[in-house]
Parts: C-alpha cells; sequence; structure tokens
C-alpha cells in the first residue's frame, strides 16, 4: 500500500454541503443565508466589536490603571547563588558578571533561600530581613546606598 492509495473508509467522512444547487439539495435558492439583510449579502460582515455604529462597549467604559514594567527588570537572588560571584564583593555588576542574573535586570533583591557559609559584603542590593540575617551571621555585612 502507498501514501496516495489511501482513502478514508466509508461513511466517516461526510460529503460537503455544496450550497446554490438546486431545491432538492437542501441548499437551493437562498443558499443556507435567509431572506435579506446584511448577512445575506456578498461582503457582509463587520469588525470584531462593531455595534452597528453605537458607541462599542470598549470606548464606554473608562481606562484606568497601567502595567509596571519595573516586575520586567527586577530579580530574586537566593543566598546560596551569591556564593557563585567571586571577591567579597556582591553588587549588581558582580552578578551580571558572574551570570546570577541577566544583563537586562536592573534591580535585584536577595531573598533568604538556602544557606550562605562565606562573608560577603552586599552593596546596592536590596535584601529581605531573613536574608539580612544570614548574611550577618556568616560574618558578611550589607551596606545601604541611594
Amino acid at each position: 500500500m502507498r501514501l496516495n492509495q489511501l482513502s478514508p473508509s466509508a461513511g466517516s467522512r461526510p460529503d460537503a454541503k455544496r450550497a446554490g444547487r438546486g431545491a432538492g439539495s437542501g441548499l437551493g435558492k437562498t443558499a443556507g443565508r435567509g431572506h435579506k439583510g446584511q448577512h445575506s449579502r456578498s461582503g457582509g460582515f463587520h469588525k470584531v466589536g462593531f455595534e452597528g455604529g453605537q458607541m462599542p462597549l470598549q470606548r464606554r467604559v473608562p481606562k484606568y490603571g497601567f502595567s509596571s514594567q519595573k516586575g520586567l527588570r527586577t530579580a530574586e537572588v537566593r543566598l546560596h547563588e551569591i556564593a557563585r560571584v567571586d571577591g567579597d564583593t556582591v553588587d549588581l555588576a558582580a552578578l551580571h558578571k558572574a551570570g546570577v542574573v541577566r544583563k537586562n535586570m536592573r534591580y535585584v533583591k536577595v531573598i533568604a533561600s538556602g544557606t550562605i557559609d562565606r562573608a560577603v559584603s552586599v552593596r546596592g542590593v536590596k535584601v529581605t530581613q531573613g536574608a539580612r540575617k544570614a548574611i550577618e551571621a556568616a560574618g558578611g555585612q550589607v551596606v545601604e546606598e541611594g
């Protein structure tokens, strides 16, 4: 058997409805479109949201709020990821260089997840209370800037 010899089994595929092919077909004369009106005409359609000239709902309802883009440029860094940074100072540039955060990240927050086993100085990066305690318990320090 070849691909060009394959065919669906008998009765599994209904015949296509052929509109406008006589009264006996069941879709003769108006071809299932009814009498007159916009939908019976060729090209009789309207845009999505069009309400016949009435002011559409999308334009009747007031605009409000906005979507902050800051979340797209903010990264969370866990305590155990700080260990991947070479040197004793952890800042945004050091995190970029170590590959801990992507280059387009402009804000970083260290969260208390995992453990830290060496003393590091964290600068210019936000730190949660739990992460601050863990860093200071390991002999490090958190330097607030700005």
